[in-house]
C-alpha cells in the first residue's frame, strides 16, 4: 500500500483475485482471465497490473488449490481464511485523490466486492469513497476558476457535473 492507506497495483489485481475467489472457486486460467478482462476494461493493458502473480497468493497461504497443483494442470482455487482476511482489509483501503485510471480501477473493485463487507463496514467505505470524490471535485472547481472560458472550461463542468452525480449516488446508497 501507499502511505496514504491506498492500493498500488499490484493489490488492485490482489483485490479483484480475492474478490473473484470469495464469490465461488475457479479454474486457475479461469481466474487470471476474469482479472485480465476486469481490469484491461477499466484501464486498458498495463504492465504495472501484469506482475501479480496468483502463485504468490498461493504461496503467502491467501488461496489454495482444491483440485490439481496450479497452472500446469489449471488447478481450481478457492479463498483461504486468511485470503478473506485480507480481502477485508483490501477493500477498507482509501482512495487517491486526484482520480486517475488506477483509482477508478480500484474504486470500481471496491464496488464489485464491497457486499463482501458487514453492512455498517459497508456503509463506511460508501461514506469514504463519496468523501474521496468530494476532495477530486474540489480540485477540479479550483482548475475551472483559474482556467480560460471555451471547450476546456466545458468539459470541466462536465466532470464536475458527473462527479456530483457520483457523490449523490454514494450517498444515497450509504444511508
Amino acid at each position: 500500500m501507499f502511505k496514504d492507506n491506498s492500493l498500488i497495483p499490484a493489490e488492485a489485481v490482489r483485490l479483484a483475485a480475492l474478490g473473484l475467489l470469495a464469490e465461488a472457486p475457479r479454474h486457475y486460467g479461469d481466474l487470471a482471465g476474469e482479472i485480465r478482462h476486469f481490469t484491461g476494461r477499466i484501464v486498458g493493458p498495463s504492465l504495472e497490473l501484469m506482475g501479480t502473480s496468483l502463485e504468490l497468493l498461493r504461496y503467502e497461504g491467501l488461496i489454495e488449490a482444491v483440485e490439481g497443483q496450479g497452472m500446469s494442470d489449471n488447478a481450481v482455487l478457492r479463498l483461504t481464511q486468511r485470503g478473506g482476511e485480507a480481502l477485508t482489509g483490501l477493500l477498507k483501503a482509501q482512495l487517491r485523490s486526484p482520480s486517475s485510471d488506477m483509482n477508478r480501477l480500484v474504486l470500481l473493485l471496491k464496488l464489485r466486492f464491497l457486499h463482501h463487507l458487514p453492512e455498517a463496514e459497508r456503509q463506511g467505505q460508501l461514506s469514504l469513497m463519496a468523501e474521496s470524490l468530494e476532495s477530486e471535485r474540489v480540485r477540479l472547481d479550483e482548475l475551472r476558476q483559474h482556467s480560460a472560458p471555451g471547450l476546456f472550461r466545458d468539459w470541466l463542468e462536465r466532470d464536475i457535473a458527473v462527479t456530483n452525480d457520483r457523490i449523490a449516488w454514494l450517498r444515497r446508497r450509504g444511508h
